[in-house]
C-alpha cells in the first residue's frame, strides 16, 4: 500500500497541468478583458503567405514558429493565394500587415495597366530566396522554345507562376495555349496527356514537383538565360538533388529564377501599424541567424538580410536596423572572387552588362548558400 501510495504521489508530480503549464493562456481565458484584447491586438502581426506545400507558406510558418512569444510578438500566418492575391491583400485586406510576393509582379501590374505607380506603396523588409522556373514535361520537350504552340498549365490566375510565366514568354517571343489549372489537377493532366507541360515557379524543392511521380516519361526542362530576361531574372540550376524523380544522379538543368521579398504597406512612421512592423523587424533581424540552420527551410539559407533590391524602398526602420548594426550589403571579396571564376570559364560578360553579372553573381551567392546547406548533413 506503501509503495502503490509513492507511485501515485510520483505521477502527480510528473503529470502536467496545462493550466499551470500556461499561466499566461490561463489568465486570458479567466481575466481576458477589453484591455487584454486591445493588448493582443496591439502585438499581432498578420503576414499573407501563399498556397498550402508551397515555400511561402513554409516560410511564414518558420517565422511564426521562431518569433512568436504570445505575449510581446504574435505572428500570425495566413494560407495565401499567390503573390498577385498578395498584392491586393497587402493593399486593401483589412489586418494585413505583410506578404510574401514575387519581385515581377508589380511590374507586371503596371504593365497591364492594373496599377500606377504600385511599387510607392510599398516597401519591403528583405529580399528572400530565388525562386526557380520548373517546367516539367516529356523528354521530347527539350527547351522552353518548344513549347511555342503547345498547351501548357501555369497554375491558377490569381497566383503568381502565370505571372512570371506570361513575362518570360512575352520576352522572348513564345506563344502557347497558356491554361490555368491547379497544380495538383495540371499534373494528372500531363501524365494523361491532356496537356503537353506544368510550369511551377517556386523554391526548389518544390513539393508538387519533388513528389510528382514519374514513370520514365517526363523530365525537366532547359531554360536558357538568354538577353531578354536578364534585367529582372537570374540564372539558376536544378539537380538531381533536388528532385531525383526528374533528373538523373550527376546531371543538371540550367533554368531561371525571379527573387521573392517581404514586402509591407508604406504605412507612415507614425502610424501604430509602423510600430507592429518595427516590433517584427525586431524580432526577426534579431534572431535571423536561427532561420539558417536545421529544421527551417533550406531556403532561408538563401537569404542575406542586407541585399539590395533594384526598384524597391526598403521599410525605413528596417535599414536603421541594418545601419545601427552595421550590417552591410554583400561583401566586396566575394564578389571578387565570382569574378575569377566567371573570367576563368570565359563567362566574363562585357562592362555594358555589369548589371546582368551582378545578377549572375546573386544566383551563384545562392548556389553557394545552397551547397553549404546540403554538405552541412554530412559534416556531422
Amino acid at each position: 500500500m506503501m509503495m502503490a501510495c509513492g507511485f501515485a504521489a510520483r505521477a502527480e508530480v510528473n503529470e502536467y497541468d496545462p493550466a499551470k503549464v500556461s499561466e499566461s493562456l490561463k489568465a486570458i481565458f479567466q481575466f481576458g478583458s477589453t484591455a487584454t484584447k486591445q493588448a493582443l491586438n496591439a502585438n499581432t502581426v498578420t503576414l499573407i503567405s501563399g498556397t498550402i506545400g508551397g515555400t511561402y507558406v513554409q516560410f511564414g510558418a518558420d517565422l511564426a514558429s521562431v518569433l512568436d512569444d504570445g505575449n510581446k510578438l504574435r505572428v500570425l500566418p495566413i494560407v495565401g493565394r499567390g503573390s498577385v492575391q498578395s498584392v491586393a491583400d497587402i493593399l486593401f485586406l483589412q489586418g494585413v500587415d505583410l506578404g510574401i510576393v514575387r519581385a515581377d509582379t508589380l511590374d507586371y501590374l503596371e504593365k497591364k495597366g492594373f496599377a500606377k505607380d504600385i511599387k510607392k506603396q510599398f516597401t519591403y523588409v528583405t529580399k528572400l530566396y530565388n525562386e526557380e522556373m520548373q517546367i516539367i514535361a516529356p523528354k521530347s520537350v527539350q527547351s522552353l522554345r518548344d513549347l511555342e504552340g503547345k498547351t501548357v498549365s501555369v497554375d491558377l490566375p490569381n497566383g503568381s507562376t502565370f505571372v512570371t510565366v506570361l513575362t518570360v514568354a512575352d520576352r522572348l517571343g513564345i506563344k502557347a495555349n497558356w491554361v490555368y489549372v491547379e497544380q495538383r489537377i495540371a499534373m494528372e493532366k500531363l501524365k494523361a496527356g491532356e496537356i503537353d507541360a506544368v510550369i511551377v515557379v517556386g523554391g526548389k524543392p518544390y513539393k508538387s514537383v519533388s513528389s510528382f511521380g514519374n514513370d520514365g516519361r517526363f523530365h525537366l526542362v532547359k531554360v536558357d538565360y538568354e538577353k531578354p530576361l536578364q534585367g529582372d531574372y537570374l540564372p539558376a540550376t536544378l539537380t538531381a538533388k533536388d528532385y531525383p524523380n526528374l533528373i538523373a544522379e550527376g546531371e543538371k538543368v540550367d533554368t531561371i529564377a525571379v527573387p521573392a521579398l517581404l514586402a509591407a504597406y508604406n504605412w507612415a512612421p507614425n502610424t501604430d501599424r509602423y510600430r507592429k512592423l518595427t516590433q517584427f523587424v525586431d524580432a526577426f533581424f534579431t534572431k535571423f541567424p536561427t532561420f539558417q540552420n536545421p529544421p527551417f527551410h533550406p531556403k532561408w539559407k538563401e537569404v542575406s538580410l542586407s541585399a539590395p533590391l533594384a526598384g524597391w524602398n526598403r521599410f525605413p526602420y528596417a535599414q536603421q536596423w541594418l545601419d545601427s548594426h552595421r550590417i552591410e550589403p554583400v561583401a566586396r571579396s566575394r564578389f571578387d572572387e565570382f569574378l575569377k571564376q566567371n573570367a576563368a570559364s570565359g563567362k566574363q560578360p562585357a562592362d555594358a552588362d555589369k548589371e546582368a553579372l551582378f545578377k549572375q553573381f546573386k544566383a551563384w551567392e545562392a548556389e553557394q548558400a545552397r551547397a553549404q546547406v546540403q554538405a552541412t548533413p554530412k559534416q556531422r
